[in-house]
């Protein structure tokens, strides 16, 4: 997700039978194809999968400036949990739409809430800052060196000796400050100071400090949502007051106030703060020098703050909240063990899967009750939770498959929220920020969440009802703009002005329309099935007979004049990158392209480059469009060609270091793609559960799908130089195909692997091993 994405239109905004649509692998190969297995392979053995997450990848710039929302991940640091409502964070005094700037040496406050690779700001909100002294402080120096984090906790000494420890659970956190001898130990918290212009208010009692703040404008929209918070400390205020024009003002104990965004100008410049409502006080830290603050918060209200506290902290103290978070990434971390690899691809992986993991949100208290789109107090079924925070032009490709492949019951819970959002709001919002729309970028991604989190299992949501929701949405102009146009012509035209971009558009809405189809027949409704699946195929529309390209195109038919890297009619590519965006069809595309020939030669010059950017007819692997196009050569007989591309990706673009990611981590879409290229298996279609195989890059791999199912992969002689697949067995059958049937990735299996460091042209080349292509309905 990158910046100046929001649309251009006005305006606003359990279950029935299931039955499976699977694919049946054949497994007919010659016995030379099955593995010769030398050794046995390394077993899974990560017992604490946390030490190798790295939080701080993605925090400094590893890309060029595309104009997509930079070149870093624009990830955060700090203390949260699996899907944490809370992120405490670190924000440092150099803006970065996350928070926190890698090279900067100077924070600024720590906040509770954060987007972890947003091309554009939203939250951080509520920021606390311990001070020496006794007047307010602006921000205080740092170095790396003084610095740790870790899944669940944070750790800073600041350069004056003041040190600050922060963990969380899903709704609360607890920060320890830990002052030096001979200084005032003082600490700040402000209601109204946030990423964007925001307003607050806040009250000083006793030993606490509780109030609300307003906040919103993701991307400069309308988006408005209500923060509440609790903080408890364990030392009793010595001193306390509100900060008015830079002074502590010791005889107020509340204040409201507004305060203009941390991000910066249109200058670039930081824009000037005021005093937003602030509150300051201080304390006899004790010999120990520590005072501890134990904070909730709530969308709901201040005593939905309160319970949230009480509930998941308890009596538990700093240590052992940490200890419990880490133990609750742990068990989502291990659900994919590995055995073999290098350390640095174990931290790839597992820093990977942790950036995964971090959104959606957990939106609901402890009780259920969290605040609808409609603004309205409501209440989540027992037993489950209401979900926020949806990038969903991102997080459909790859994200929501992977969460719905090791934790189908949260990816049910996410896909019921979006239902609730829609149904609430009026329809599915392509990219919501707690309980808002916000218009952002285009297409009509959430139904393709929801169809893709059934088809790995999550089915544990009103499907009913979702079906509804996705059928209404597609004629309605906030869910899809030039809708109408989109169904009288079978394209959106180049000059229209209603949606942004009139290629990326027609491509978002026919996968949609694709992965509604397949959500349809799943559920037994096959008219629904024949008509969606016959718009699904209206991308042809657009594909131009004469240039071979997909293209704009007027609306009296005409084409206008056209060049391979132009951007006008993309969205944050070119022909050349959305082309490809085909994934469920990619049989039909490559036939009208010239067939399998021609299509390789063109993915040849296409990936010359990895990260190309938009101006450029090579893939751009720092963005989401390019994402399943090193895929698309095991559709054209030439899967060797898969392995290649998708293994030097992964290498030469991420990493666990700080700059490990080429463009902004969008919730951890960017992330999820280099999991699945760890696993060596992605996928392609929306809506679907297939998987096109690449290699895997560990020795042996174990995906834990819950009641019993695991994946196992079994390859001894994987490691980086050996990308290339000799032979597969498939539950020991021997295999040609590419790509494994839903029947297997929803049952489980095992998967044996014979690996090399010289390509195996003719294993996967047959035209009946290549992954399925979905066309209308009959076909």
């Amino acid at each position: 997700m990158r910046t100046s994405r929001r649309r251009r239109t006005s305006g606003r905004y359990r279950s029935v039978l299931v039955t499976t649509v699977g694919l049946v692998t054949a497994l007919a190969l010659p016995a030379a194809a099955v593995p010769a297995v030398a050794a046995a392979p390394a077993a899974p053995d990560v017992e604490d999968p946390a030490q190798y997450v790295n939080p701080f990848t993605g925090t400094q710039v590893g890309g060029p400036d595309f104009g997509h929302g930079g070149g870093a991940g624009n990830t955060f640091p700090g203390a949260v949990a699996p899907f944490g409502m809370m992120q405490w964070s670190p924000d440092t005094a150099e803006y970065q739409h996350g928070g926190y700037q890698y090279d900067d040496d100077r924070i600024r406050g720590f906040s509770l809430t954060h987007l972890s690779g947003a091309g554009c700001g939203d939250f951080g909100n509520i920021p606390f800052l311990p001070v020496l002294g006794d007047a307010p402080a602006q921000d205080y120096a740092f170095s790396h060196e003084s610095e740790s984090a870790s899944p669940g906790a944070y750790d800073v000494t600041f350069d004056n000796g003041l040190r600050t420890e922060l963990t969380a659970t899903q709704r609360a956190g607890i920060a320890k400050f830990t002052y030096p001898e001979g200084q005032t130990a003082s600490l700040s918290v402000d209601a109204a100071k946030a990423f964007n212009d925001a307003s607050g208010s806040l009250t000083v009692e006793g030993n606490s400090i509780s109030g609300y703040t307003d906040g919103g404008g993701f991307c400069g929209g309308s988006n408005k949502y209500r923060i509440y918070f609790h903080a408890e400390f364990d030392k009793d205020f010595t001193g306390s007051g509100v900060v008015r024009d830079g002074q502590v003002d010791p005889s107020t104990k509340e204040i409201t106030g507004s305060a203009r965004g941390a991000a910066p100008a249109e200058d670039g410049r930081p824009a000037p703060r005021d005093d937003g409502a602030q509150a300051f006080v201080s304390f006899d830290p004790g010999a120990d020098r520590t005072v501890t603050a134990r904070v909730g918060m709530s969308f709901v209200s201040l005593d939905g703050a309160k319970a949230n506290a009480t509930e998941e902290l308890g009596e538990r103290g700093f240590g052992e909240v940490r200890d419990g978070t880490r133990a609750a990434w742990n068990d989502m971390l291990g659900r994919i063990d590995v055995g073999g690899g290098e350390e640095q691809d174990k931290r790839r992986l597992y820093t990977g899967l942790y950036h995964s993991l971090l959104h959606p949100n957990v939106f609901s208290d402890v009780n259920g009750e969290y605040t609808g789109f409609d603004g309205q107090v409501r209440s989540a079924e027992p037993g489950h939770a209401q979900y926020a925070n949806y990038s969903g032009w991102d997080v459909y490709r790859s994200q929501m498959q992977l969460v719905s492949l090791i934790a189908p019951d949260i990816a049910s819970d996410i896909a019921q929220s979006a239902v609730n959002q829609s149904a609430q709001g009026g329809y599915f919002d392509r990219w919501t920020v707690a309980n808002g729309g916000t218009g952002v970028m285009t297409g009509d991604p959430l139904p393709i969440m929801i169809a893709s989190a059934h088809a790995f299992g999550a089915t544990d949501f009103d499907t009913g009802q979702a079906l509804e929701r996705m059928v209404a949405g597609a004629s309605n102009s906030d869910e899809r703009p030039a809708h109408d146009q989109y169904g009288s012509l079978g394209y959106i035209a180049a000059d229209d002005e209603e949606s942004w971009g009139s290629v990326s558009t027609t491509l978002e809405y026919t996968a949609a329309d694709f992965a509604v189809a397949q959500f349809a027949q799943r559920i037994g409704q096959g008219a629904t099935h024949d008509e969606f699946q016959a718009r699904a195929q209206n991308w042809q529309n657009l594909l131009n007979p004469d240039s071979g390209w997909i293209q704009p195109r007027a609306a009296d038919g005409s084409w206008p004049e056209f060049d391979l890297a132009q951007q006008d009619g993309y969205v944050e590519g070119n022909a050349a990158q959305y082309t490809w965006m085909v994934p469920f069809n990619h049989r039909e595309l490559f036939d009208r392209m010239g067939g399998d020939e021609a299509v390789t030669g063109r993915l040849d010059e296409f990936f010359a480059e990895l990260n190309g950017g938009p101006d450029k007819a090579n893939a751009y692997l720092g963005n989401e469009p390019s994402a399943n196009t090193p895929w698309a050569y095991a559709y054209a007989g030439q899967p060797h060609k898969t392995q290649d591309v998708v293994r030097r990706a992964l290498t030469d673009l991420f990493s666990a270091e700080p700059n490990g990611l080429v463009g902004n981590d969008d919730l951890g879409q960017m992330s999820s793609w280099a999991v699945w290229a760890s696993l060596g298996m992605y996928p392609e279609a929306p809506g679907r559960a297939e998987l096109v195989l690449a290699s895997p890059l560990f020795s042996s791999i174990s995906i834990d799908r819950g009641d019993g199912r695991t994946i196992e992969v079994n390859a001894p002689e994987a490691s980086r130089d050996t990308e290339y697949v000799q032979g597969l067995a498939v539950n020991g059958a021997p295999s040609g195909k590419a790509w494994l049937s839903e029947e297997f990735v929803n049952e489980g299996g095992t998967l044996d692997y014979a690996l090399g460091a010289e390509p195996n042209t003719e294993w996967g080349s047959a035209p009946e091993d290549a992954p399925p292509s979905f066309g209308a309905p009959g076909e």
